[in-house]
């Protein structure tokens, strides 16, 4: 049985005419849904901040979140997924524009992007986080699903960077990649989601370096477990006890920060940035404390259990 799941909403789109799995195929952008002229400009309430964002996997959860948060802060929003009734009414509550398309398509990215940058007059910020989830053992995983998580959770998101990257402005755009706690320390029954999460934070990583000398801003914002229908779509429910889901808005609200500040890598909640150094400096000490633990996140004992970590606190 399948256990994969979409955080992303995206469904399967193409242009009238364009044929799957041929990139360079004739082809014209995406025409994006507008809100209706009478709401005025986006951003008009909010002081008129000029920033354009586009933002993946847009449609729900995190991206939907996001979205708004960039909304209520002035910018000019437009969001890409695969549900088009889901992105409409993001883009109606945002007065943005949706593009519906399907990142895993041959050139999608490229396309999603242009018509992003067409509808918007420009990009400023692009905001890649699309992702799929999938849980149990690596080795019952089908090669398809293998190659599904491959492709939308870090091929997708290079090709959105690299095309991100003919439009944002030296010394004034900004790249964000969401990522996952499950990149960072690795999470026995994700192995592969959590292989190809790392994969998006070394790419933050090493992008930032070669981006700085032209003044293009990366973050990187890694959130732990959030309350959205991630899991829901996994068919496989979140089952621990500790850390407990925070709200999207919460990593919406670090997403927007990351940007505006130049933030380089943000963990929400903070606190579980500790596990991540203690993996990263004392990976056979993590390993050895997280063997004690059993799957409901607690310690293991013999005849009775005791939390293993406080309850999680809002991002700040």
């Amino acid at each position: 049985m399948s256990q994969i799941a979409s955080s992303s909403d995206q469904e399967s789109y193409l242009p009238d005419g364009q044929p799957r799995g041929v990139p360079d195929a004739p082809w014209e952008p995406p025409a994006p849904r507008r809100p209706d002229p009478a709401e005025g400009p986006p951003g008009q309430e909010h002081g008129g901040r000029e920033g354009r964002v586009l933002i993946t996997g847009g449609s729900s959860g995190i991206g939907a979140a996001t979205a708004l948060a960039f909304a209520a802060r002035g910018y000019s929003v437009a969001v890409t997924g695969r549900d088009k009734t889901a992105l409409d009414s993001v883009a109606r509550e945002t007065r943005g524009v949706s593009i519906q398309g399907d990142l895993r398509e041959p050139g999608c990215a490229r396309r999603v992007v242009e018509a992003a940058a067409i509808a918007l007059g420009g990009l400023d910020v692009v905001v890649s986080n699309a992702g799929l989830g999938w849980s149990g053992r690596f080795a019952t995983m089908s090669e398809e699903e293998i190659d599904t998580l491959l492709d939308v959770n870090l091929r997708a998101t290079a090709h959105v960077a690299r095309a991100a990257l003919g439009y944002l402005r030296p010394g004034a755009g900004h790249l964000a990649f969401v990522g996952s706690i499950a990149g960072l320390v690795g999470v026995t029954g994700e192995s592969w989601y959590s292989a190809t999460k790392s994969g998006v934070g070394m790419l933050a990583d090493v992008l930032r370096a070669e981006l700085r000398a032209d003044g293009i801003g990366v973050s990187l914002v890694v959130p732990g477990v959030v309350d959205t229908p991630f899991f829901e779509r996994r068919k496989v429910p979140y089952q621990r006890r500790y850390p407990r889901p925070i709200a999207a808005r919460i990593v919406a609200a670090a997403i927007v920060d990351a940007v505006e500040h130049g933030r380089e890598t943000v963990v929400v909640p903070g606190w579980l940035s500790w596990p991540a150094r203690l993996r990263g400096g004392l990976p056979t000490l993590y390993r050895m404390l997280e063997g004690q633990l059993d799957g409901d996140g607690r310690r293991r004992h013999v005849g009775k259990r005791a939390p293993a970590v406080g309850s999680a606190r809002p991002w700040a």
